[in-house]
């Protein structure tokens, strides 16, 4: 059984989550520039066992794709061609970027840590990954 890959699409960035191996544990893993974001997962795909690639998808209060959508789109469909043996699923995204703000108060985070966006998109992909482990039972807490 491969690792899980979380992805928190961003225009500019782009946060990143994997379980452990037994795929127990989401974890944090990266925060990479969109632009950079292929050659990665590309490179990080081939270094590591991942069978699975779960990708936030927003959408807006009223259950309607929300704009960055028209960029997120083509991107799965690469994904999809690159990595045709690995299963790709999509997630609803709504509120992680705000469930991360209070996960980092209530870990107790610094307010000029908590301040850095790359930590909120490493934090949002591990939520998207939670919840899609709670989804398949692949998670339990």
């Amino acid at each position: 059984m491969g690792r899980i890959l979380a992805i928190d699409y961003g225009k500019k960035r782009t946060g990143l989550a994997v379980t452990d191996p037994d795929r127990i544990i989401a974890s944090p893993l990266e925060t990479i520039a969109t632009n950079k974001l292929e050659e990665f997962l590309v490179d990080y795909i081939n270094k590591n066992d991942v069978d699975t690639i779960v990708i936030g998808y927003p959408k807006t209060m009223n259950n309607q794709p929300s704009g960055i959508v028209k960029q997120l789109n083509p991107f799965i469909n690469r994904l999809r061609k690159i990595f045709n043996d690995i299963d790709i699923h999509l997630v609803d995204e709504r509120f992680t970027s705000s469930i991360a703000q209070q996960a980092m108060i209530e870990g107790g985070m610094k307010k000029s840590e908590r301040r850095k966006k790359e930590n909120i998109d490493r934090i949002s992909a591990s939520l998207i990954l939670q919840s899609y482990m709670k989804q398949t039972k692949n998670y339990s807490k």
